[in-house]
């Protein structure tokens, strides 16, 4: 019996008529579809999540490399314009950085003080995943700051006003002496992810060679390269081999990688418990198999009769369950993408409907993603190659949990069944 013969019958028995059994393949199928919509949607914004953080990170954050001095911040601007006419670097930084108290008219707070050359605001990654909520960009005077959004609202600062900010220096006896410096607000600025920005208080290099000493900051030089993805290791090596000995260059990757780590340990686990679902609803497959054996006993018995080998009988069930595993999967899948596609809008009309009903119980705004924890949009990343593991292996569940009762349809004695017939 040709694997054709056998295919064919399989697309019989599953776009056949109800009663005669291909309602059971057909609601196979719809059940692993239902079952693939969840984890396909939980991949794309899982994804979309992981990459929206760390594209911030990259971008405002630790930038694509940094690079410490074990002697001083003078050695980092000497290497600066070394590092600048190496292929494949965009643009490099300094920046210090340090914790502060700010103090405003509505209270006080710690902040993480920024101290970097303006420009690197104006840089095209920069300019991708900053907003600027409220005054502008740019600095008049080495006197002024940007402020996280978060951080402008706890001690009710606006655009103009003056802000105190207490830092830390010691004198010639070593001894720490608390220095306030007085700062006027030109900007509020958002990265779209809260614990990013939280503390952010943004100064010029100017500013921070002002306030901030060795003793009570740090110095590195940020980087940024054309691939991080995929060259920032290379990179880091060949800057390593530039600028000697002295330096530690350490890739993004190295400086996020307990938060990476924990990211990707999350997305796996939400993707192995969805794929519990898809096993369950794989394993239905086994049970419409058995049902389709069942109602068509008469075929196999024919089927046997005229020759048809045990291999031949068992390869129909098996192909039927995989042509059912397809079916599913593609439908699933399809359904699963475009959910996952416009994941923003969905989000956003179940925000509203929520808080319509919300506010007629006299609740507060309903919000399901928390812009204190997860990001204002979520970006569509879609990995095909996961995707396309996940079809196969529901299709491959399909198949293994109906290899027994197709086999044991394989195994049926034609006699037997006519006389029953």
């Amino acid at each position: 019996m040709k694997s054709s013969s056998c295919f064919f019958i399989a697309v019989r028995y599953l776009l056949g008529r109800a009663h005669e059994g291909g309602r059971y393949l057909r609601g196979a199928a719809a059940g692993i579809a239902v079952s693939l919509i969840p984890i396909i949607v939980t991949l794309v914004v899982a994804d979309g999540m992981i990459r929206g953080i760390v594209d911030r990170y990259l971008e405002l954050g630790t930038g694509h490399l940094q690079v410490f001095s074990f002697f001083d911040s003078e050695s980092l601007e000497k290497v600066s314009e070394q590092i600048k006419k190496i292929d494949g670097v965009r643009d490099v930084w300094l920046e210090r950085r340090g914790m502060g108290v700010l103090v405003g008219k509505d209270g006080k707070t710690g902040a993480s003080i920024r101290a970097i050359n303006p420009l690197f605001w104006e840089d095209r990654g920069s300019q991708e995943y900053l907003k600027l909520v409220a005054g502008t960009l740019r600095f008049e005077t080495g006197s002024q700051m940007l402020l996280g959004e978060s951080l402008a609202a706890s001690i009710g600062a606006d655009i103009g006003d003056t802000v105190r900010l207490m830092t830390i220096r010691t004198d010639s006896n070593g001894n720490n002496i608390p220095m306030v410096t007085p700062f006027s607000v030109s900007g509020i600025v958002s990265s779209g992810y809260h614990e990013l920005d939280a503390l952010w208080c943004i100064i010029t290099d100017e500013g921070g060679r002002r306030i901030l000493t060795e003793g009570s900051s740090s110095s590195s030089l940020i980087v940024k390269i054309n691939n991080p993805y995929t060259q920032a290791d290379k990179m880091a090596w060949l800057l390593y081999s530039r600028i000697g000995a002295g330096f530690g260059v350490y890739t993004w990757k190295n400086l996020m990688h307990s938060q990476y780590s924990a990211y990707e340990s999350t997305r796996q686990m939400l993707l192995f418990i969805m794929a519990l679902i898809v096993i369950v609803a794989a394993v239905n497959v086994s049970s419409a198999t058995s049902m389709l054996v069942i109602e068509r006993q008469r075929d196999i018995a024919v089927l046997k009769v005229t020759g048809a080998p045990t291999k031949g009988i068992t390869g129909v069930f098996l192909w039927g369950s995989f042509l059912t595993g397809l079916c599913g999967a593609i439908i699933g899948i399809a359904i699963g993408l475009f959910l996952g596609y416009f994941i923003n809008p969905i989000i956003r009309s179940l925000e509203i409907i929520l808080s319509f009903f919300s506010n007629l119980g006299g609740s507060a705004e309903v919000k399901i993603l928390d812009p204190g924890f997860y990001l204002e949009t979520i970006p569509v990343v879609i990995d095909r190659f996961a995707v396309f593991l996940i079809g196969c292996f529901t299709i491959f569940c399909s198949v293994a949990a109906s290899w027994i009762p197709a086999r044991r349809a394989g195994k049926l004695k034609p006699m037997e069944l006519l006389r029953k017939n």
